[in-house]
């Protein structure tokens, strides 16, 4: 009977080829953008449960508490993971992973050959041990063992190696504060499957920098952005062990927390749902993703897909009167409603089915341009994967049923008499049923428009927003390694004289970057317990125009000022100044430094449009200080091609032997937006071709 079914459903699909040619077209593109958003979600629900024993590996995560306020960030001091390990049986292993905080790259040298990499971290010995990378070549055991081992990520070891083996060879690893060799113990991939902890290099622990004072340090005030996690025996209870934590902090902790009045609170996070866990503060090698955003994308494929299916449904309904006088003939001769609903839906599977034969040669050739859209890596090697195969076929059982489903038991429905009197009608005319189809296809069509719009608007908002300071025409450029550094006067100076150039600012950092310093400051004479937490940065007295700051009162800093700063509004009223007259107030900080109020400078975004301005300071040393690696030069040209092509001639006088780097500042501001962007990109290119 089944054979029959299908027999039949071939016949009419060739006697019927431009209604079939049409159908498959619908459904197969329906079909890529639906697949496609499918795999994209599985990756990343899958990040980081190729691991080995996954369930029960966690981070542990803190909640901060000061009399300025609280926060839950991802990371920890560094003695709290080993001293869990030391205290709880139930911890069968643990491994930290420490960033470069205030390194944006580390240059690699290989021979003749160096290359700019931005993911390097230190890793304990027992990192390899907890989680589980497929290793190119290198013991996981031993890897991070020896002092001044490395391991490589594939991707790095093919762009400093090329083709030679890596293995047992010495690369020096150069950034602003050191410059070492490392001896190459393994190349890893992440062909097993993604991780949060994406990086490049892996240093061992045991090599000197923050990775030896994690090693060493029994602080619990201070450098607590180590990433840490511990593996707990199979059948442990996670939540039994949290309650355990308070008393353990107040152990360890207690006596240096107590003093400064800050409070914390330790929390174990699953590692599986780490890249799906938004808002935490602290560094972290990979954004996470935002389940909304997943739920979001899912819906506009089901949309996709039933857009599809709708056009199915309106060509199937649109061939009613022909396809009743068949219905009328099957009935006539014994067919029962039951056999004609499941011929009807064999069709739709058979369409369906063609669609998705279709879809998938569509889908791998145009994986790199949806992956460039996405940002996502997702391989042809997915067909390996029997759960992709799964998906296909729910896929095809799902629209082929939602697209056969209606046609079949409406054209079922029609009686033989009335069908042979030329009454074509079951209760139900197909022409209603088309337009009831048609405008809930533009209902559909409009919620995706409508959801287009208003991400334009907000993006369009993050475009045009007035952050404080102007980024525009700001050309940054970044010394990368402790020799390059020495040689920034010689730049500055040179590119001051450069015509197009209007100011130059040399500082330890630049507006929208990723990180400054910090401290807490109070007015001279007040308690310490009446400090304000800021962020700030160090730069010369060329910082306000260079990056073009407004300056509310006060003056701007001068060539011969020490131990002067620059404070925002929003830091002025914190302090409980009046932000007009707040020049020449005095200020301590909690290394123990006295600095003055010079001038108030007009609030400005530095981070996220979705914060609140915070407090900040721009602080003015003497010129007997070292040079900061951020350089910031205002431009008036419309030919950048010549004035980049000056500057680089320029660097390469004053910088010889380092690759020039530079940005724009206003894509720097973008970039803080990336992952909005991307979302933004997805869903409207999604949403074109749905509608």
């Amino acid at each position: 009977m089944l054979r029959n079914y299908w027999r039949t459903a071939i016949r009419a699909l060739f006697q019927n080829k431009t209604f079939g040619a049409i159908n498959i077209l619908g459904l197969t593109l329906g079909s890529v953008c639906c697949l496609y958003i499918i795999l994209y979600v599985s990756d990343q629900w899958r990040y980081d449960r190729q691991h080995r024993h996954y369930a029960d590996i966690y981070r542990i995560d803190a909640e901060i508490t000061a009399p300025q306020g609280s926060a839950r960030v991802a990371t920890v001091v560094a003695p709290v993971a080993p001293l869990m390990k030391h205290d709880f049986p139930e911890v069968e292993q643990f491994t930290r992973v420490v960033p470069f905080m205030g390194v944006a790259n580390h240059l690699l040298h290989y021979k003749d050959k160096t290359l700019y990499e931005k993911d390097v971290v230190s890793a304990d010995s027992t990192f390899f041990d907890v989680f589980r990378f497929h290793f190119d070549g290198g013991d996981p055991a031993t890897a991070l063992k020896e002092p001044y081992s490395v391991v490589l990520l594939r991707s790095v070891a093919t762009r400093l190696f090329g083709r030679e083996d890596p293995m047992g060879k010495t690369i020096t690893l150069e950034n602003i504060f050191f410059k070492k060799d490392y001896i190459v113990r393994a190349v890893i991939d992440e062909n097993l499957g993604p991780s949060h902890l994406h990086a490049g290099v892996f240093l061992a622990m045991n090599s000197g920098f923050l990775g030896d004072e994690a090693l060493h340090t029994d602080a619990w005030t201070r450098n607590g952005y180590v990433s840490s996690y511990v593996r707990l025996k199979p059948g442990t209870n996670p939540a039994a062990l949290e309650r355990k934590l308070p008393d353990f902090v107040a152990r360890y902790g207690g006596p240096q927390l107590k003093p400064t009045g800050v409070g914390e609170r330790l929390f174990l996070q699953p590692v599986a749902s780490i890249h799906l866990t938004t808002g935490l503060g602290g560094p972290q090698l990979t954004d996470p993703v935002s389940p909304v955003f997943l739920n979001i994308l899912l819906s506009v494929a089901i949309l996709i897909q039933l857009i599809a299916c709708i056009n199915f449904m309106n060509l199937c309904t649109a061939r009613a009167t022909k396809r009743a006088k068949e219905v009328g003939v099957r009935k006539v001769i014994g067919a029962e409603r039951p056999d004609l609903v499941r011929q009807f839906l064999s069709e739709s599977m058979l369409l369906t089915g063609l669609a998705l034969v279709l879809a998938i040669p569509v889908l791998v050739l145009a994986l790199p341009w949806l992956n460039g859209i996405t940002g996502a890596d997702i391989h042809w090697r997915f067909l390996l994967d029997g759960r992709a195969w799964m998906i296909l076929a729910g896929v095809m059982l799902g629209t082929g049923l939602v697209a056969g489903s209606y046609p079949a038991f409406y054209l079922s429905a029609f009686k033989a008499i009335d069908v042979i009197k030329g009454n074509f009608t079951s209760g139900f005319s197909a022409a209603k049923l088309r337009r009831t189809l048609v405008v809930f296809q533009f209902a559909l069509s409009i919620v995706l428009i409508m959801g287009i719009c208003v991400i334009y608007s907000q993006l369009n908002y993050i475009r045009n927003k007035d952050l404080g300071f102007d980024p525009n025409q700001r050309l940054v450029f970044s010394f990368e390694t402790e020799s390059a550094i020495d040689k920034v006067p010689a730049f500055v100076n040179d590119l001051r004289e450069l015509p197009g150039i209007t100011a130059v600012s040399d500082a330890s950092s630049y507006l929208s970057a990723p990180s400054f310093f910090s401290n807490t400051f109070w007015l001279k004479g007040q308690p310490e317990d009446k400090g304000q937490g800021a962020n700030f940065l160090i730069a010369d007295e060329y910082f306000v125009r260079a990056n073009g700051v407004h300056m509310v009162s006060g003056r701007d800093l001068l060539p011969g000022d020490s131990a002067k700063v620059l404070i925002n509004e929003t830091f002025a009223r914190q302090l409980g100044l009046d932000p007009h007259h707040a020049a020449g107030t005095l200020l301590d900080d909690s290394q123990n430094r006295i600095e003055e109020v010079v001038g108030v400078m007009q609030d400005f975004n530095y981070s996220k449009l979705d914060k609140a301005p915070e407090g900040f300071l721009v602080w003015k040393n003497g010129r007997d200080l070292d040079d900061w690696p951020n350089v910031v030069a205002s431009a008036s040209t419309l030919d950048y091609g010549r004035l980049l092509s000056a500057v680089a001639a320029i660097w390469q006088k004053d910088v010889p032997g380092v690759p020039l780097t530079y940005s724009f500042m206003d894509e720097a501001v973008q970039r803080q937006y990336a992952q909005e962007i991307s979302v933004s990109r997805i869903i409207r290119t999604f949403t074109i071709m749905a509608i």
